[in-house]
């Protein structure tokens, strides 16, 4: 186990640029996770309402959406460092808006509060993910990848379980003040660390000053790319269908289980698990990248799979075991397209990728949440029966990748020379 352990204790130990970074990421995010389920709660204690509890994951995804295409195009012209510095101060300030919500006719306030917060979240994001490759070695870059995954899983496992016992023994008010504090401690870490980046030259600079030029740059170089277009579509795909059977966990633990936040808890900590170790074994069942687009097709074959076990499960012990083989495959999903983006889109460009990529994924999980609500709302469907659906689709849509998106990667891998016509056919 050392052995395996030491190449992500090396990068930890020798680049002290990733190593704040990822510090930065930790802290952030466990504040996130822990402060959800207060929101959550705010939700269900002034409505009980199933459609407007989808509807505060609606806002956070189209808010993303919405700000994603200007936050590509930010984060390729401004310095990235400066914006994740920013973003932190102004989402930690945000987050304490919460406290203000004491009753049903403020709870509009919840949605406005996400909205701004989703807007800064979608400038860091692309600027955190676009930083990695130029704060590590391309031998770095796949294991600087996974220890974020794992992190990522970790801090959501431990966030969303200990933000479950906290919301319900201390409060959703205290919960928030922890979550404010989280990203201003996250900001010190970032304003440490050394992120270089290519600039974009002074002529460069003046002909894309008006944003819908970078934008639409952007948008036509991921269209005329195909190579970098495809992983681009990886997590939308995925989440057209996960995105729902993740809400519908939040539904689960209140009407099936019983167990209300603490069943949440319980149930998310499994989807932290599975996305932590999937990368791992991901990289161990495709060990060359080459196979990694054909893989993301068996990682959605598998999750719908598994969560349509989920759908029939009556105790939270098996329903969280099969939620974790669920996201083992999600998450390698999540790092192999992210690695593959990294790889093959160049610095100057980046940022918009990812933003597009951010776009793509947003809007599927907004739709996705969106049918899923409107079908429990208005009682078309029980949980199981919607919960088997989307499953299902699931499985339909890696079958489709598998037959249309693979192929023609490996047509590209030929014509590339990466590998062979003999190994295709």
């Amino acid at each position: 186990m050392r052995f395996k352990l030491k190449p992500y204790i090396e990068l930890v130990k020798n680049n002290p640029d990733y190593r704040r970074l990822w510090i930065a990421q930790i802290i952030a995010n466990f504040g996130d996770w822990f402060g959800l389920l207060a929101v959550y709660s705010l939700i269900q204690t002034y409505s009980g309402s199933e459609l407007l509890l989808g509807l505060i994951i609606v806002v956070k995804m189209l808010s993303l959406a919405s700000f994603s295409p200007i936050a590509g195009y930010i984060t390729d012209r401004f310095n990235r460092r400066k914006l994740m510095i920013w973003c932190d101060v102004a989402r930690g300030v945000i987050v304490l808006g919460f406290i203000l919500i004491i009753s049903a006719e403020l709870l509009w306030l919840a949605y406005v509060l996400i909205a701004l917060q989703m807007a800064f979240a979608a400038i860091f994001e692309p600027a955190k993910t676009s930083s990695i490759p130029n704060v590590t070695t391309s031998e770095e870059l796949v294991v600087a990848n996974i220890l974020s995954a794992a992190s990522w899983s970790i801090i959501f496992t431990t966030g969303m379980a200990i933000g479950g016992f906290a919301t319900a023994l201390l409060g959703t008010d205290v919960v928030f003040m922890i979550n404010g504090l989280t990203y201003f401690i996250a900001t010190w870490f970032v304003y440490r660390a050394n992120i270089p980046q290519v600039k974009l030259s002074k002529r460069e600079l003046y002909r894309t000053r008006n944003p819908l030029t970078g934008i639409r740059e952007g948008i036509n170089y991921l269209y005329s790319n195909k190579h970098i277009l495809r992983p681009t579509l990886a997590k939308g795909m995925f989440t057209m269908c996960l995105g729902a059977l993740v809400y519908m966990l939040i539904i689960v633990a209140e009407e099936v289980l019983m167990m209300g936040s603490i069943g949440l808890g319980i149930l998310y900590a499994a989807r932290g698990i599975g996305t932590g170790i999937g990368p791992v074994v991901g990289r161990r069942l495709f060990k060359k990248e080459s196979g990694w687009i054909k893989g993301m097709g068996f990682f959605m074959i598998t999750a719908g799979l598994m969560y349509g076990v989920v759908s029939s499960m009556q105790t939270v012990i098996m329903m969280g075991l099969f939620v974790v083989l669920a996201h083992m495959a999600s998450g390698s999903n999540w790092v192999m397209s992210t690695v593959l983006l990294q790889r093959r889109a160049p610095d100057n460009f980046r940022g918009r990728v990812f933003s597009l990529e951010w776009l793509l994924f947003t809007l599927a999980q907004s739709v996705s949440v969106t049918i899923a609500a409107l079908i429990l709302e208005f009682g078309l469907l029980t949980i199981r029966e919607t919960m088997f659906l989307f499953s299902s689709f699931l499985v339909a849509a890696g079958v489709l990748w598998l037959f249309t998106v693979a192929p023609a990667e490996n047509r590209y891998l030929v014509s590339e020379g990466e590998i062979s016509a003999e190994a295709v056919g």
